[in-house]
């Protein structure tokens, strides 16, 4: 059932039982977008190309929010290109007349996963089945979830990090680490550094900083004035790239102490 402003490209495909719901907003779908069935989409909603959208899968509803009125559309969802949205993924519009819940390109929403209103998820991210990402969370390129990991609310996920299953994350997680136990980066993702083509001396960077971060026994000031030495010295963009993300956090990163899970890699691999 289509109603209110549906624009679909010629070739978006539609199963049976879906129902895109214009009344709100507009529905925009791209080209080779497809919809396998018993899909049901909401206003204001914006897709690129070839997406995929699996059954019971749910975006753009309203918020979850007891102060928000479900008739009001606010600024909706903008994705990209090339998404996949497994069986029963909810994705929710802004809390917002001016931002959209934002997704980018390339990214696999598994099975149950969830994005809260006024999330913004880069690109090339994999969420497993059951993964809860509350609103406004940041999600930035190649993250993996493992299932059922939840984010909270405002939380940063940087470049290139693992969230190990069943764990959670209240504070922000710098880029190239790994989640291992609650709230606790036990690890560097070495896998990750590896198969994104990193070379040898931003691997060895990275772990320099999770070093510095948590192995040395320095306070964050002091592990800060550290790296930006070194990004001085050595003018590496990487070090910059902790710097900038560290600087500007919210909630502040989670911390290093915690038993890894098992099989996870250490910073001294």
């Amino acid at each position: 059932m289509l109603s209110g402003d549906v624009q679909l490209d010629d070739s978006v495909a539609i199963g049976p039982h879906c129902v895109l719901d214009g009344t709100s907003g507009p529905i925009v779908l791209g080209a080779g977008t497809r919809l396998i069935g018993n899909v049901y989409l909401t206003g204001p909603l914006t897709m690129g190309v070839n997406n995929t959208i699996y059954p019971f899968a749910c975006l753009g509803f309203s918020p979850q929010d007891l102060k928000w009125d479900p008739a009001r559309p606010g600024a909706g969802i903008v994705i990209g290109d090339g998404n996949t949205f497994r069986e029963q993924v909810t994705i929710h519009r802004a809390t917002s007349d001016d931002a959209p819940t934002r997704i980018g390109n390339e990214n696999y929403f598994m099975a149950c996963s969830h994005a809260g209103h006024d999330c913004r998820i880069a690109s090339n991210c994999i969420f497993a089945n059951g993964t809860l990402l509350a609103g406004f969370v940041q999600i930035d390129d190649r993250v993996i979830t493992g299932g059922t990991a939840a984010v909270h609310q405002y939380v940063r996920i940087g470049r290139g990090t693992m969230l190990s299953g069943t764990f959670g994350i209240v504070q922000d997680l710098p880029p190239w680490f790994m989640l291992t136990g609650f709230n606790i980066a036990g690890s560097i993702n070495l896998v990750g550094l590896r198969r994104s083509g990193a070379s040898r001396d931003d691997i060895e960077n990275v772990r320099w900083v999770y070093k510095t971060l948590y192995r040395r026994g320095l306070s964050l000031q002091s592990a800060l004035g550290e790296m930006r030495a070194r990004l001085e010295r050595d003018e590496q963009p990487l070090i910059g790239e902790y710097i900038e993300f560290i600087s500007t956090s919210k909630r502040g990163i989670c911390r290093g102490v915690g038993k890894a899970a098992r099989g996870a890699a250490t910073a001294a691999e």
